[in-house]
This record gives structure tokens, C-alpha cells and sequence, in this order.
């Protein structure tokens, strides 16, 4: 039984960063950290009881995105259904509250809502507003975010929205399309003008990873109020490997982010690289588990297998899944091998444990 959990220290400096700039959140610290403390005592809990809870739950909320990035990698799993006005996009918010409802009960403290674009979503904000004593990290594209959802925003202390970009005006448009980078810097500027906590989220190509490390890229970035970025190797297609960063590309992207970690006011999580911390990928209820838009769990977004619907199961069964325990148990299967992913670059592991165990496509 393993199970990976963010320490307080850890957490403390992460807010720390970003309080001074964002005074409501002082009152609503006092809170959080009870919350994040009597969420963990649970997981520990039911460990005990030979249950493995993750304290994240990532939430794919909706099938539906107004952008088609190059390369994205919830269109090559199927969680995405772009253009597919017919099909049913995503539960709808009452199936939702009862999959968070019985994930906080279990100990779940994080959920990060992804889709597809979450901000598409109708009621997310009234969702979020639902579960004070959680904290959600929202995932978007920065398009969608509409004058009312920035209201809305400012009156939430227990979430963080978190924007996709690929580096300049250039890296960005490049792969997001044309316009993109300006929508995105003027959602930018109205969150952190509207004291909401805000970071950005980078997918780490051969085309973009040279910029990350111009240290006057990220120094702008953080006098600008940006206190927290997701550096995510990019997970190729079969058409785009060329996009993956090379062996000494990666060691030298790795040394830099070491570095900033050291001597920047910024935290930031990088994949590939943070999990040699973990022992491997953080999957299958390691650090993380995944609810596709239509409410199967799975291992982590990339993976589309499942053997539970939450909408006929309840979420603590199927947490205890033998498709779950197998990974976690498979040095194999948690070892990336040197790929951004390491059940992506297993997927064939995957697909023979899956069948083993019953587990279908999800998508």
C-alpha cells in the first residue's frame, strides 16, 4: 500500500508566496489548513484499513473546448469530443456534487477540474462555492472566462485558476491559435487585479522549453503576481514525437527548474522529474486518480481504461479497484523510462493489465 500526500510545510510555502499579495486569503487560511489536517488524518485512516485515497481527485468536467490545440492530449484519449454537438459532453453539476461529496468524505482534498475548457461548464463557480472546506486548482485555457465568472471569482478563497500558456505571444498562438496569448494576458491581468490566486500551466515542447529557461521570462512572470506554474513534458501522438524534449535536452530543462525552485518566489511542479521523488508516477490513486466527463475513474487523465462508472458506483469501491492495487504494485508500470509518461510509454502494459481485470476504454 503506497500513498504520496503534499506535507504542511510544503503547503504553507506555497501560500505563503501568494498571501501578501492576496489578503483574503489570510482569513480563509485558518480554515484551509483544518481542512487539508483532518483530510489527511482520513486518508491515513483508511490506509490503515488497507484503502489507498489520494488527497487529489482530477476532475475532466466537460467534453466541450472552444480551442483545438495542436497536440492536445485529451483529443488523443477521447476526453475531448470537439465539434460533436450531439453527444452528451459531461455529467451534469448533481452528478458531479455527489462524486466530490463522497471524495471529501473519504479524505480527497484537492480536485482539479480540466476538461475539455471547465470554465464551459455551467454552475462550476456555484459547484466550488458548494465545498468550502476543499480547495480546487481550475485548469483553462483563459478564452472562456467570461466578465461574469470573473465576479464570481472574487468572492471565492478556495481556489486557485490556473492558465494554460506555451511561453511568449508566439509559442503560444503557434499551438492555441491566433489570439490567443493577448485573451489569455488580459484574463491574466483581471484575475490578479481581482486578488484571485492565479498560476499558469506550461505543456514543455522542443519549441518552447528554451524560453522557460530565460530566467527574465519567469522573473516577469512572478512580478506580475504569479506564484505557482505546471510544467508538463509534453505526452506525444505517433505523429509528433519530434516534440518531445531529447535525454540531454530534459537534464538540462531539469537542472534549471532545480534552480529556480532554489532562489525564485515561484513553485513549481515539473513532470517528468518530480516523480523520482514519489517512486514513480503518482496514478491509480498514488497521488491522483481521474474522472473522465462522463464519470469513469481512471488512472490519471492519459489512461482511458476503467472498471467503474462512479454513476453506479460508489467512488470508495471503486478506489479499492484490482486495476488500481496492480499498478500501484507494478515497479514496471510507475517507471517512465525517460518518456513524460510512464503509463504512456507502458500503454501496451496497460492494455494487457486492463483486459486481465475487465477494465474497458472509458471514452
Amino acid at each position: 500500500m503506497q500513498q504520496n500526500n503534499l506535507d504542511i510545510k510544503t503547503l504553507l510555502r506555497i501560500l505563503s508566496l501568494w498571501l501578501w499579495k492576496s489578503p483574503r486569503y489570510f482569513f480563509y487560511l485558518p480554515s484551509f489548513l483544518s481542512s487539508f489536517k483532518r483530510a489527511t488524518r482520513k486518508r491515513r485512516e483508511l490506509l490503515q484499513d488497507g484503502l489507498v485515497v489520494p488527497p487529489m481527485l482530477i476532475l475532466s468536467i466537460t467534453q466541450e473546448c472552444n480551442l483545438a490545440c495542436t497536440g492536445c492530449y485529451a483529443a488523443q484519449v477521447g476526453t475531448m469530443k470537439k465539434g460533436q454537438p450531439s453527444y452528451h459532453p459531461h455529467l451534469n453539476i448533481d452528478q458531479w456534487r455527489k462524486i466530490i461529496k463522497e471524495a471529501k468524505e473519504l479524505g480527497v482534498f484537492f480536485f482539479l477540474l480540466a476538461g475539455g475548457e471547465p470554465f464551459l461548464h455551467p454552475g462550476i463557480l456555484n459547484l466550488i462555492k458548494e465545498f468550502p472546506g476543499n480547495f480546487f486548482l481550475v485548469f483553462t485555457n483563459g478564452v472562456a472566462v467570461s466578465k461574469e465568472h470573473l465576479a464570481e471569482l472574487k468572492k471565492l478563497n478556495n481556489l486557485a485558476v490556473i492558465l494554460s500558456l506555451e511561453g511568449g505571444e508566439e509559442e503560444t498562438d503557434s499551438r492555441r491559435g491566433r489570439g490567443v496569448y493577448k485573451r489569455v494576458m488580459e484574463t491574466k491581468a483581471q484575475l490578479i487585479l481581482g486578488g484571485t490566486l492565479t498560476g499558469v500551466s506550461v505543456t514543455i515542447t522542443r519549441r518552447n522549453f528554451r524560453y522557460w529557461m530565460e530566467e527574465t521570462n519567469i522573473d516577469s512572470l512572478i512580478a506580475e503576481g504569479i506564484h505557482l506554474g505546471f510544467l508538463m513534458e509534453y505526452i506525444p501522438s505517433n505523429k509528433e514525437e519530434g516534440e518531445t524534449l531529447s535525454q540531454e535536452e530534459r537534464a538540462q530543462f531539469r537542472e534549471k527548474v532545480l534552480e529556480y525552485r532554489q532562489k525564485k518566489r515561484i513553485f513549481l511542479i515539473h513532470s517528468p522529474g518530480d516523480e523520482e521523488y514519489a517512486g514513480g508516477c503518482v496514478s491509480a490513486g498514488r497521488g491522483f486518480a481521474h474522472v473522465t466527463p462522463k464519470g469513469f475513474l481512471t488512472p490519471c487523465p492519459v489512461s482511458s481504461f476503467s472498471t467503474h462508472s462512479l454513476l453506479g458506483t460508489p467512488l470508495k469501491e471503486a478506489l479499492s479497484s484490482d486495476f488500481f492495487r496492480l499498478i500501484r504494485e507494478s515497479e514496471n508500470l510507475l517507471e517512465p523510462e525517460g518518456s513524460p509518461c510512464a503509463l504512456f510509454v507502458h500503454k501496451e502494459e496497460v492494455k494487457e493489465l486492463a483486459a486481465s481485470v475487465g477494465a474497458t476504454e472509458a471514452s
